[in-house]
Order: C-alpha cells, then structure tokens, then sequence
C-alpha cells in the first residue's frame, strides 16, 4: 500500500508539472488507473488513496472487477478496449464511460443494451492514428458520420475522442493530430471536448497536445501480475 501510494503520488505531481508547463490547469485532467490484470484488492487500496476512475480493457475481467467492488460508491469504470458488438450490454451493464466506440454498430449494440432506467452512457470515438485498417479505432475520414449517428441515439453522450499514439511516429505529432480530429467532433456535438489521450510513456505529450484524459497503468500499479 504505502509503495502504491508512493507511485501514484508520484505520477500524480508529474502530471500536474507537465499541466503547468502546458500553461494548463492540472485540475482540468482526469487520470484513470488502469488495473489490467491486478485483483480487484488493488482497486481497494487505490479508492482508499482516492482514486475514483479507474479503467480495463477486456470485458470479462472489467464486468468480474466491477462487480466485485460494487459496494465502492463514486467509483468510475472506464472501458478502454476494443467492443465486440456480443459484448455491448456487459460493457454497458458495467460501465461509467466507454472510450472505444469505433462504428456504427457498435454504438447502436450499446445503445440497445440501455435498460429502462439506465444513466446516459459516456462515449468517446476511437480515432486510428495509422494507415493500418487492422487497428482499433475509426478512420478519420468516417468520424464526422460516426459522431453525428452517436449523437443521435438518446442512451449515449459523445464526450470526445481518444486515440492511442503509434509506436512509428513521434507521441507528440500523432497528438496533434488528434487535437484536430477533436475539433472535427465538436464541428458536430459542440460539448465533446474530452481527448483521451496518453498513457505511461507519453502521457506528457498528450498533455501538451490538450488531452483531458490520461490512462495510466503500471507507472501507478507497479508490474502486472503473471496470468497463469
């Protein structure tokens, strides 16, 4: 616990350094743990230290993890991972946010999944950075359309985009990219400006590139545990 605490603590002044030399407000960023592979005790200790988003990116293990700490009130499940459609109403059932929404069929599977009584679902459209059409997340040219059908659908509210940098290129030019494909978005829902962007190793730049998400992992919860 107290090795936890020293991490996050650490990472936590780092990000609020990197928000100043940004000439930005650290209190505008939201940083999610990323607990992958970690027991659900970890997601304990980490509410105990204030934590209240924390983030997965395969459904079985985030329905599992969430429901084991269902009692944890304000605590906010990120989904970061890719969506099979058969997967929709588990994610949805879990969720707080949703960050990988990719295509249209995707979100009218988790707009399907709504339940009666069920709170507006957060998204964010996953935007590809690459050339590479095997990758998660929309082309570029498709998310204009992609937002304008989201935002269509009353069970969802499209927040914003979130990308993972290429390891080809530089962090930072594949941000800035991103920062336009932001306001490609905004050209069609005017309130989504979230950017979920960076994670352990270029969570700096993406900083400086406008992201209000941060999706940090091992820097805060240490190494994964071996998977048997």
């Amino acid at each position: 616990m107290e090795d936890l605490s020293v991490r996050l603590a650490t990472v936590d002044d780092a990000i609020a350094g990197a928000a100043r030399a940004a000439g930005r407000d650290p209190s505008e960023l939201t940083r999610i743990v990323v607990t992958k592979f970690h027991p659900a005790a970890l997601v304990r200790e980490l509410y105990a230290l204030g934590v209240r988003d924390v983030g997965e990116n395969r459904q079985q293990e985030f329905s599992t993890k969430a429901d084991e700490v269902a009692d944890l009130d304000g605590l906010r499940w990120h989904f970061i991972g890719q969506i099979q459609t058969n997967k929709a109403r588990a994610v949805r059932a879990a969720g707080t946010v949703v960050h990988s929404l990719d295509r249209t069929r995707l979100a009218d599977a988790l707009h399907a999944a709504a339940e009666p009584g069920d709170s507006v679902l957060d998204v964010l459209l996953q935007v590809n950075l690459t050339d590479d059409p095997g990758r998660g997340g929309i082309a570029p040219a498709d998310l204009e359309s992609l937002a304008a059908h989201a935002h269509a659908l009353a069970s969802l509210r499209v927040r914003g985009v979130m990308a993972v940098a290429p390891l080809e290129e530089p962090a930072a030019d594949a941000f800035e990219r991103l920062q336009g494909y932001s306001e490609t978005v905004r050209s069609v829902v005017v309130d989504a400006v979230w950017i979920s962007a960076g994670m352990t190793a270029d969570y700096v730049e993406a900083i400086a590139c406008g992201a209000t998400h941060l999706r940090i992992g091992s820097a805060i919860t240490g190494p994964r545990p071996e998977r048997g």
